[in-house]
């Protein structure tokens, strides 16, 4: 399988030049990580450079953001998390 045991960030940067093949780009990217813990602060700086710098673009079209799921069902108890991601594509 080509994708066994490969970095996830192999995965992202693939569906950035899918999109650059197709002649897109980010135009807006917005992340909603829902998670009890760990606390992501610290780490959403690291975070959006990192989506920056694969995306090829800049820092004001990324947003990162964290919330709890207030100790409800398995993403409260701390067992699961989710993350939503809406990106708005324009054309080159």
């Amino acid at each position: 399988p080509r994708w066994r045991g490969a970095d996830s960030e192999a995965f992202f940067a693939e569906a950035v030049r899918l999109m650059e093949k197709r002649g897109y780009r980010v135009m807006n990217m917005d992340v909603t990580l829902i998670l009890q813990k760990p606390r992501v602060a610290k780490h959403k700086p690291a975070m959006k450079d990192n989506v920056v710098r694969i995306c090829k673009t800049i820092p004001a079209r990324v947003n990162i953001k964290a919330r709890t799921h207030e100790k409800l069902d398995s993403i409260g108890e701390g067992r699961a998390l989710s993350c939503h991601t809406f990106v708005m594509m324009e054309k080159c």
